[in-house]
């Protein structure tokens, strides 16, 4: 049984994500 956790890495990406998208939605 496997619990879904957030690893350092997976919240680096959904950060890297979001600050992608801000900078596309407000140039």
């Amino acid at each position: 049984m496997r619990k879904r956790a957030f690893t350092l890495i997976e919240l680096l990406v959904v950060i890297a994500i979001i600050a992608i998208l801000a900078a596309i939605l407000f140039p």
